[in-house]
């Protein structure tokens, strides 16, 4: 990986207030030991050990394109356009997991119902669907529908789980995305083992991703791409903690004739937030193509630096990202699979790209009101340039198609959103979340000029 001039002065800048305001009890070293204790020694049982409950959500979205950007739909069979595009769902997740049953081997299942009710099925407002609101061929509204979100068997020796099924996972480039109505979900074998006090393994295999918004299973493409589709996604990865402030993770994922990706993850935290508090992340990716190349040729180096200061109520944060490559740094659709720090409505990941972000946070607890909290940012990226790019290997030709153009582009980013969770009662938990974005950009960026406000209310509730 090679650091710009900026980064390395983000790096000496935490160096210099490390030292000004550590708090030497955070740096402790953290010895790897054998966990304490063992889940599956715990287990109360399939039955005495189940759960039934979930959430339902209101996901409200209104967009508007400027500067001339149209939003296209069919009526009566013929093409038309306007500027604004509506989307209100309301997504139902019903979640049943039993406990694991008592013995050496544990046994677990867990099934989730999924259901999503349209409330704005105007073809006009909804522009044909989308991963926003489920469509039928002819850009109608499906009005209701639903799936099996999630539906496996775990097996659980000690502290370590194999899952086999429908089911989330979470890592840095294999992760469940939860941006929408209803979350994702992949259908494969997965496990997860915390035999040690800080140090943890997961890996999986998977064939297929249940997306947000359709009702069938899937083969994984990419977010970028020119629609390939890949058999099966490998990954592999630790997690490691070994200092008490230190927190790192590191993962390989091979996505069949696609490439082959590698991820390091490290977030670092010092001082004392009524004082002052500081946090470092850093997020690396590395992407090389591999088998058949339907992505083309790829050699991708993609960093992301943030520098977040905290003091009692207030944070700023700093980032700085960078693409070294001549095509997308691209992750899988339907997946979280980008950590990075300036991967906002825009990911900010053009050919050559570099992006700065500075957001400002406001914690109302320190005043009086939990669970309200208002934030602000704006980011920039520039020197986009796919001119270098070839699109050759293998049977790929053009994978990422109209990024030759890209010569020179930059956009911007402005944000601001406020949330508030619910502290006590009967709707205890419930996340209410207000934004409201503003994306500008020249002729051949990506993501072009677009407004969008954005209204989620996301109740939890128990049954058993």
């Amino acid at each position: 990986m090679k650091l710009s001039s900026t980064a390395l002065l983000a790096l000496a800048i935490s160096s210099i207030t490390a030292n000004a305001y550590a708090d030497p009890a955070s740096q402790d070293f953290v010895p790897t030991t054998l966990a304490g204790s063992s889940a599956q020694s715990e287990a109360k049982g399939f039955i005495d050990g189940q759960s039934l409950g979930g959430t339902t959500r209101n996901w409200f979205s209104n967009e508007q394109k400027f500067r001339g950007g149209k939003f296209t739909y069919q009526k009566h069979g013929e093409a038309r356009t306007d500027a604004y595009r509506t989307n209100w769902v309301q997504g139902t997740i019903l979640n049943y997991s039993s406990g694991f049953t008592q013995g050496t081997v544990g046994v677990a299942t867990e099934v989730a119902a999924y259901n999503a009710v349209v409330l704005d099925r105007s073809k006009r407002d909804i522009k044909g669907g989308s991963n926003r609101t489920l469509a039928d061929s002819n850009g109608d509204a499906v009005d209701q529908w639903s799936k099996l979100g999630l539906a496996n068997v775990k097996f659980r020796v000690s502290n370590t789980t194999l899952t086999a099924g429908r089911q989330n996972f979470s890592s840095g480039i294999v992760d469940t995305i939860g941006n929408r109505a209803l979350p994702s979900s992949f259908e494969g074998v997965s496990f997860n083992s915390e035999e040690f006090s800080n140090l943890s393994f997961q890996g999986g295999v998977f064939d297929r991703v249940s997306p947000r918004t359709e009702q069938s299973l899937s083969k994984f493409r990419t977010e970028y791409g020119n629609g390939a589709e890949t058999d099966k996604v490998n990954t592999l990865g630790v997690n490691y903690q070994p200092f008490k402030s230190l927190k790192t993770s590191l993962f390989a994922a091979n996505v069949e004739d696609f490439w082959n990706q590698y991820y390091f993850g490290a977030t670092h935290e010092l001082g004392d937030s009524q004082t002052l508090a500081l946090t470092t992340g850093l997020n690396y990716y590395k992407t090389v193509d591999t088998g058949k190349k339907l992505m083309g040729t790829i050699d991708n180096d993609t960093y992301s630096l943030s520098l977040g200061l905290t003091h009692q109520a207030h944070s700023l944060t700093f980032s700085y990202q960078a693409v070294n490559g001549n095509e997308y740094f691209d992750y899988l659709h339907e997946t979280n699979g980008i950590y990075l720090a300036n991967s906002l409505t825009s990911d900010f990941n053009g050919p050559n790209e570099k992006s700065f972000q500075i957001a400002y946070g406001l914690n109302m607890a320190e005043y009086g009101v939990p669970g309200l909290k208002f934030n602000i940012y704006s980011a920039r990226g520039w020197g986009i340039d796919g001119t270098h790019y070839t699109g050759d290997g293998g049977r790929a030709g053009f994978a990422y198609n109209g990024i030759q153009a890209q010569d020179g582009e930059k956009h911007q980013e402005y944000g601001i959103g406020t949330s508030y969770a619910v502290q006590s009662g009967p709707l205890k938990a419930t996340a209410i979340r207000a934004t409201y974005v503003t994306h500008r950009a020249t002729a051949n960026q990506a993501d072009g000029n677009i407004r969008e406000f954005r209204l989620v209310t996301t109740i939890p509730f128990n049954i058993l």
